[in-house]
């Protein structure tokens, strides 16, 4: 079990992380570049630093960052040459974009210190004053190698997130997560707010308003988020999210040529092709518990071995040994 983190950035995702932490006995340190929660984070225990060298000498067996991605570039500069005094620090980060991260991690020369990672957990507010320790709930977090990464790494943070979090983990290569988060999380933030652009610019928008319930809701939650947070993510995944954005858009024009010529075998076909996700929700809420299983990691193509059990439906849950995992089978869509 990882003994102190090291935290970069306590606004919604940062801060609801440690106080997660600390809730569950790790010892937490943070830097934040403004001073502002310092106060009511040191009350919640996290050791709130005024710089990140202060940080580094606090020897954190992980450090992550949750910076906005836009000051990346500038904190890997900065923390170069204090992780160079600091080589058992593994660096990962919350990045919803892993192949950017990556990227610019290698460009400032700390690939070697590197792990990829990001929670699927947020909701559209920000700042510390949202951050929430149940945030983090049953999450599910994809963890990111490539065929340079060390598994001493990789289990640092592997075991941070499955026993300091108390979450579940997948493995993923940068390209496979990139795609998938574009799928359900980048192109999904832009549907929603076409849709509340659509309801904005309607001359009848305030009744709209008025009548709008539970679908609504649901659908256009996400568009609530800051909008230049939704941006910056958005175009940071811009290649992925254009080509779904594409395919949507095709599909949405299907939808309505098929409307306006009144083709009512398409219609149907357009509206039952997704009983495979149907089926694969309900079958989630009906099970009472999903099994378990150990699984033996090996030192040669250990990153092959977890990414064919994240395909699988797989995700760990805990570890034995370091080199011995439980994953949880959960229903797939088939």
């Amino acid at each position: 079990m990882v003994g102190t983190v090291g935290i970069v950035g306590l606004g919604l995702i940062g801060g609801s992380l440690a106080r997660r932490l600390v809730s569950r006995g790790v010892t937490v340190v943070a830097w934040n570049h403004r001073p502002h929660p310092y106060d009511e984070a040191e009350a919640d225990g996290i050791r709130c630093k005024s710089a990140l060298a202060e940080l580094m000498n606090a020897h954190p067996d992980v450090l992550i960052l949750c910076n906005p991605l836009k000051a990346m570039p500038a904190i890997l500069r900065e923390l170069r040459p204090l992780l160079a005094d600091h080589p058992d620090t593994t660096l990962t980060d919350v990045g919803s974009v892993k192949g950017m991260v990556r990227e610019q991690v290698v460009a400032a020369g700390l690939g070697a210190w590197y792990v990829g990672a990001h929670p699927m957990a947020g909701n559209e507010l920000s700042g510390w004053r949202a951050a929430d320790p149940h945030l983090y709930d049953d999450a599910l977090w994809a963890v990111t190698v490539d065929e340079t990464t060390a598994y001493r790494r990789f289990f640092a943070v592997a075991s941070l997130i499955v026993e300091g979090v108390g979450n579940r983990i997948i493995v993923l290569d940068d390209e496979t997560h990139d795609k998938a988060a574009a799928m359900i999380s980048h192109m999904p933030h832009v549907v929603s707010t076409a849709l509340i652009n659509e309801l904005t610019s309607n001359p009848d928008r305030n009744v709209a308003a008025a009548l709008a319930a539970g679908s609504w809701r649901d659908m256009t939650r996400v568009a609530l988020t800051d909008p230049d947070r939704t941006r910056a993510m958005v175009e940071e995944d811009a290649l992925n999210v254009e080509v779904l954005l594409r395919h949507m858009a095709a599909r949405l024009n299907a939808v309505a040529d098929q409307l306006h010529t009144g083709n009512q075998v398409a219609l149907s076909e357009f509206f039952a092709a997704g009983d495979p996700f149907r089926r694969y929700k309900a079958s989630m809420k009906s099970a009472d518990e999903f099994t378990k299983q150990e699984l033996e990691i090996p030192e040669a193509g250990w990153q092959q071995t977890l990414l064919f059990s994240a395909r699988r439906g797989e995700a760990i849950v805990g570890f034995i040994n370091p080199r011995q995992a439980v994953v949880q089978q959960r229903p797939a869509v088939q």
